[in-house]
């Protein structure tokens, strides 16, 4: 089975499935990449995402927070305790949350574009 999935890239990254089958589990735990495909038996063992997710997801996140805690500042007026509360866990929850999607869209993207000469 050596032809690409016909799902689009995004979805099996959103599912972290294999970019290759669109069946096989991309992941052996939260973030760790598997060696292969258990479906297809494409090898991970190639793709290197480095910091690259981890940069996407925390350059726009740090100007989102700014904003939203500028105007939560601004309408509600908090002391800075809720804000030393409140945007800590913001950033964490969304960087949880997204990490794992960005992390097997790159691996995907890698997958698709890779120089096979």
């Amino acid at each position: 089975m050596n032809e690409p999935s016909s799902r689009p890239l995004i979805q099996t990254a959103l599912r972290a499935r294999c970019p290759r089958c669109g069946e096989g589990a991309l992941f052996a735990g939260y973030l760790k990449v598997r060696e292969r495909c258990e479906v297809c038996g494409l090898s991970f063992g190639n793709n290197d995402t480095g910091d690259g997710p981890a940069f996407f997801i925390m350059l726009p996140l740090c100007f989102i927070t700014a904003g939203l805690a500028l105007v939560f500042d601004r309408t509600v007026m908090p002391p800075m305790w809720v804000h030393l509360i409140v945007w800590p866990v913001f950033i964490a929850t969304s960087v949880g949350v997204t990490l794992r999607p960005v992390k097997a869209l790159m691996v995907g993207l890698q997958y698709k574009y890779r120089d096979v000469a």
